[in-house]
């Protein structure tokens, strides 16, 4: 019948993934149609460290480079003045327990947030996204996935103002919009990420026309794993799955001698995989999430959004579909088993 002719493509396709180096079914049937580069602060929170993962594992992006960034000076999660620098030797040691083999470089960004909007720090991470931006070879997409502060996207485009329209920039980070969420209770202000390095985030937002993809607070706040499905779904799947628990659990119990967080762990990084790696299928977008079509704010001085009537339009999601997201995340680290 006719109808089984499409029925028999689509679980071709989607039964067929290779992943890693390790042929699973066809390796033909998933291919990148996309190129990344993630930039996080993996020394710090290790949710950025699942989302490393779990992008690594996607066979839909081609991983041009990997940026360790910094956190706030002083930030409990690493004190160090050696904060960018950890976190690639973090991501280094997690590309060694999944056993990636593939060449993928490993940059430490900054270790400092830049001195102001206009003056930009230099620096092979820099260099990396401005020679990916402008290759002329390949018409796939580029995306900067960006999990913590905005200091290597903004030194990048200070430095290159005409990779503003060659890349698109999702960024997890920033406050509440006003009409979309209320901020929850005993919010910090300004936002963590966004606190992060807020003259690049006026960079960012104030003073170029990159296109962006917001996950704001409201919104990365929704990826809750519960701690169940932590030992359920991760951590027996293999040395990854014991490694990315390992690192929840440890850092669960040393948050619980200074507050109770109950039973759940935001994994806010989780969604610069879901919003690339799994696009739809035909008329590729992020369709299973929500998003409104806001005119970017102008980020002021305290790290707080102004209204700006000139603003160009950006994308603020909503809403994240967290159940596409970590189905995914689970079904892969099985895979990988």
């Amino acid at each position: 019948m006719t109808f089984l002719k499409p029925l028999r493509f689509l679980l071709a396709l989607f039964l067929s993934v290779p992943v890693l180096g390790q042929t699973i079914g066809n390796p033909a049937a998933v291919t990148p149609r996309m190129r990344v580069i993630m930039d996080n602060d993996f020394s710090g929170d290790p949710d950025g460290l699942f989302a490393l993962a779990h992008l690594l594992a996607s066979p839909s992006v081609d991983v041009r480079g990997i940026i360790g960034s910094h956190l706030r000076v002083g930030d409990g999660f690493d004190n160090s003045t050696r904060q960018a620098q950890n976190a690639a030797a973090k991501a280094r040691e997690l590309m060694q327990v999944m056993n990636v083999t593939r060449p993928i470089p490993v940059l430490a960004g900054s270790d400092t947030a830049l001195p102001n909007d206009s003056t930009p720090v230099r620096n092979e991470a820099v260099n990396l996204i401005i020679r990916e931006a402008l290759r002329t070879d390949t018409k796939q997409p580029l995306y900067l996935l960006c999990g913590a502060g905005l200091t290597e996207a903004a030194a990048a485009l200070l430095t290159a103002p005409q990779i503003a329209d060659k890349l698109t920039i999702v960024w997890i980070g920033g406050p509440e919009y006003a009409g979309m969420a209320l901020p929850p209770p005993n919010y910090s202000s300004p936002e963590y990420n966004l606190n992060i390095d807020i003259a690049a985030a006026r960079v960012v937002f104030n003073r170029s026309s990159v296109a962006i993809w917001q996950v704001p607070r409201s919104t990365y706040r929704q990826a809750l794993l519960p701690y169940s499905q932590l030992l359920l779904q991760v951590k027996p799947q293999g040395k990854t799955g014991a490694y990315l628990s390992g690192l929840l659990e440890a850092l669960m119990v040393r948050i619980t001698r200074y507050v109770n967080i109950g039973e759940t762990y935001v994994l806010g990084d989780s969604p610069l995989v879901l919003l690339t790696a799994l696009q739809s299928s035909f008329e590729a977008d992020p369709s299973s999430s929500e998003y409104e079509i806001r005119q970017a704010p102008l980020i002021n001085a305290q790290g707080e959004y102004a209204y700006n009537a000139k603003g160009r339009t950006i994308r603020v999601y909503s809403r994240i579909d967290t159940q596409l997201m970590f189905n995914d995340f689970f079904a892969k680290l099985t895979l990988l088993k």
